[in-house]
Parts: structure tokens; sequence; C-alpha cells
């Protein structure tokens, strides 16, 4: 049950790893989305010897290896690059046993709860409003998330009041029965970040994500610290030290551990443990309709301290609309998960033929 080779279909967008075990097996993985072209030049060049002639069923000991032996290049992509060679080689272990991901860790669920996520900022509040109305009434998504601020803005708005008038625009169109949280992607100060999450306690906002800048965890901590609402973090972080850091010290409430960008299921499923054996909710990143969703549901179907809601993107990218032969839909607010073995999802063999191949084999 050797790893005989590693193939990569890659386009700007996205990369798609195979894996191939030398008794006949193969699974199918992807790395996190944007600039994969470059991960997948990591994975090939870089970490694949490591993999190649290493046992396809250690899966957490070999991307744990793999980031260990490149310690001299830590950070985002070695991390996206193993990512795609751990959820290949989980999905390869289910079409072995003949059972999805979410059963071989102990997972029971069909279906999960989500959250609508809206990514933009480019919209005026009272139309934000509306859309996600709008959105609710089609799929009965009970909790949505908006973005607030501006991504890693230093206190700056994408124009000024838009902060303070979105929130009660959302509140009074969606009512008080609908759970909102609300991301500020690293847009504050930590003095900013709690007058504005005052104002999101005020409005009933139970979620607060990324308030200040990500490395900042003194910063957070001082948002944590001063508010009730739960804030969270961690989407961007792709150091385990770093997670236990910002576990023990309680930067935050919540961990979002995002499976792609930490370096696959095994990697975040141990960002998991460590929050739960604390108390934590974990409540993982998963951005886009690519297979990091897929590999989410599964991960949130099997740990025990998953929170209620898991983030599904309201958005229609067109880079994902194509790469599965079947769709994820949100049917009263919730999702079913794919129940053949592995990941349970096909890539469109026309997908597959237009990307950028290559092969690393023994």
């Amino acid at each position: 049950m050797k790893i005989k080779s590693i193939e990569t279909f890659t386009t700007r967008q996205i990369c798609v790893v195979r894996v191939k075990t030398d008794d006949g097996y193969e699974g199918i993985g992807q790395m996190a989305p944007y600039h994969a072209n470059i991960s997948a030049l990591v994975l090939h060049q870089q970490l694949a010897h490591h993999a190649l002639g290493a046992d396809a069923d250690n899966i957490a000991g070999l991307a744990e290896a793999i980031v260990t032996a490149e310690h001299k290049f830590p950070g985002s992509y070695v991390c996206r690059a193993v990512g795609g060679l751990d959820t290949a080689l989980w999905d390869l272990k289910g079409k072995r046993l003949g059972k999805p991901v979410c059963e071989l860790l102990g997972g029971q669920r069909r279906a999960v709860e989500v959250y609508g996520s809206s990514m933009r900022r480019d919209i005026r509040p009272e139309a934000e409003a509306e859309r996600l109305k709008r959105l609710q009434d089609e799929h009965g998504f009970r909790a949505f998330k908006f973005r607030i601020g501006s991504n890693f803005g230093n206190d700056v708005d994408v124009y000024p009041g838009r902060t303070e008038s979105i929130v009660p625009a959302v509140r009074q169109a969606l009512g008080d029965d609908t759970l909102l949280y609300v991301d500020a992607n690293s847009g504050f100060t930590p003095a900013r970040a709690i007058e504005v999450g005052r104002m999101l306690e005020q409005q009933g906002v139970v979620h607060y994500e990324e308030p200040c800048p990500y490395p900042q965890l003194e910063w957070t901590k001082q948002v944590t610290d001063a508010l009730s609402l739960n804030v969270t973090g961690g989407e961007q972080d792709t150091d385990l030290v770093q997670f236990q850091r910002m576990i023990s010290m309680h930067a935050v409430d919540i961990v979002q551990p995002d499976i792609c960008y930490i370096g696959g299921l095994s990697r975040a499923l141990e960002v998991a443990r460590m929050a739960e054996a604390v108390g934590m909710t974990c409540t993982p990143h998963a951005a886009n309709l690519s297979m990091v969703t897929v590999f989410t549901m599964h991960m949130v179907a099997a740990i025990p301290n998953a929170g209620r809601y898991m983030e599904f993107t309201v958005e229609s990218d067109a880079w994902t609309e194509q790469l599965f032969t079947s769709q994820l839909k949100v049917r009263d607010g919730k999702v079913d998960i794919p129940d053949e073995p592995g990941w349970g999802v096909t890539i469109r063999p026309e997908w597959l033929e237009k990307a950028e191949y290559r092969i690393s084999e023994l």
C-alpha cells in the first residue's frame, strides 16, 4: 500500500491532486484555490520525493513528516501542497474501505446545517439586506455571515459609515430569529474593533470573525476579553504551534482552520482536538464551492465540537461551477453530505482534460 504516483491537474484557481498506490487504488484531493499552479510546482519539485514510496495509510504521520522535513520553508505554499496530498489520501482510504470520509472519522450525520456566507463588500447595505432575505426565502438559511470593515483595512472602512449601516439593515431584513455573523477580515485595531463589537452586541450579532490583523493575537485577545459575543479566527494560520498558542491564551472563542490552507484534513482535525481539550468550538473556514466545502462537510459531521452551522458561500464562482458532476444544494438550510466512498464527489472528466497535467512517480 505504497504511494506510486502523484498527479496534478491545474489551473490558476484550482489544483486537483490524484494519488495512486501500488495496489491499484486512487484518491482525489485538492489544494487551496488561487495561485494553485504555484502550489502544484511546490508539490512536485519540493514535496513529492517525501511521499513517493511512503505508506498511504499513514496519512497524518506523512503530512507532519513532510512539514517537518521542509522546516526551512514554513507557511502557506508548503501547507497548501501538503493539503492536496493529504485530502487525496483520505479519499483513497475511503474508497479502499468502502466508506465516506465522515464515517472513517466516526461521523453518522447525513446532512449539515449551513450559514449563508456573503463574500461581497462592493454592495450597498440595503442591496445586501435584500439579497440575503431573498436567499433565505429560497433556501431556508437560518444564519448568514456578511462583511464589515475592509480587508486589512487598519480602521479604514470601504466607505465611511458602511459598517454602522449594514448591520442594522441586515438585522431588519432578516428579523430577530436569524443568527447574524460578521467578518472583518483583519480590518480593525483593538480600540476600533471593540467599538464596533459593542454595536454588534446591540444588534444581536453572535459571531465576530477576525476583527484584528490575524498575526496580532494579542490584539485579538483584547477584543475577545472585552466583548460577550464570540470572537473567531484562524482561517489564515498554517502553524499548529500558532494554533496551540491561540487556543491556550484564549485569543478567540472559536477556532476556524481552513482544511486546504492548514495542510489537509489531518492537520485541521488536530486543531479541532486542541480546541476540544479546552471546551472550545471549531467552525472550519470554507469560503468557496470547490472541494474545500466537501472536505469541511465530512469534518464537521464527525468532530464533537463543531459549531451548529457550517460556512457555505452564497456566491457563484465561474471556476467552481463545472468542477463536479453533481452540485451541492441547500434545502431548508441544510446540505446533504455525499454518501459515496471517500469524499463522494467526481471531478468532471472534461475539466481534467483541459487542466495542465503533471506527474511524479516512482
